[in-house]
């Protein structure tokens, strides 16, 4: 007997991605850098030492001191997931924060945005959003895939605005999903599909124009794209 099909729309020519590669990624304001712990180390320490909250929603530090800190970036540096990158001022050359690009299904073509630890000096400035469409535009432009994700403690509201601010859709709430230092996580869900990129792309190009800043540096115009803002898709059938 014939085997009737699996519901959900049909993909007779996906292929698997490949996973993202380990090579360094220019924008206007920022450059993504694979984590190199004797290239980085010293100065990712020198902008979040003393900043013992950024380490909150993080699943490890705060860390003692410099050598505990690059014995940490020493151990991830060659991992291949979650990929880590590190995010360098184009002016100046120093690396101010990390993120990576974790959970990475080639054959489904989906990915995360996470583990973001941004210092004082890149929060809330044009290098940090250049970083994250950096991300978005190698995932989707780059490599092809489908669907990225940003998941992050519910708690963690600056998390969940930024996710909204940038494109990504809330799905919902996976509540005890995780453990993290003896504490229970409840996982705020967020997903930018390939379908959405496109506006989500120019809302972050238009906002990384230089003329959207004056002289002083202040934006114009907000970043907010509208895929974050209309309902969830369905899938029909």
């Amino acid at each position: 007997m014939k085997q009737p099909a699996p519901p959900g729309p049909s993909l007779p020519d996906w292929t698997p991605r490949s996973p993202p590669p380990r090579v360094p990624i220019a924008g206007r304001w920022a450059r993504l850098e694979p984590l190199d712990a004797a290239a980085h180390g010293a100065s990712l320490w020198d902008a979040v030492r003393g900043t013992d909250d950024l380490w909150a929603y993080m699943a490890d530090g705060p860390f003692v001191d410099e050598a505990q800190f690059c014995d940490w970036l020493r151990a991830r540096e060659n991992l291949v997931d979650p990929l880590a990158f590190v995010v360098v001022d184009q002016a100046s050359g120093r690396a101010l924060g990390l993120l990576a690009l974790l959970a990475i299904r080639p054959e489904s073509g989906t990915i995360e945005i996470g583990q973001v630890l941004f210092s004082p000096l890149l929060q809330r400035t044009r290098m940090a959003s250049d970083a994250i469409y950096l991300a978005a535009r190698l995932v989707f432009d780059g490599l092809g895939y489908r669907r990225l994700e940003w998941k992050c403690d519910d708690f963690n509201a600056a998390s969940k605005r930024a996710a909204l601010r940038f494109g990504f859709r809330f799905e919902g709430v996976f509540q005890q999903h995780m453990v993290v230092k003896q504490r229970n996580r409840d996982t705020a869900w967020h997903a930018l599909l390939d379908r959405d990129w496109p506006g989500a792309r120019g809302a972050f190009e238009r906002w990384l124009a230089p003329d959207n800043f004056d002289a002083e540096g202040r934006q114009r115009s907000k970043l907010r794209s509208e895929a974050a803002l209309t309902p969830p898709f369905v899938s029909p059938g």
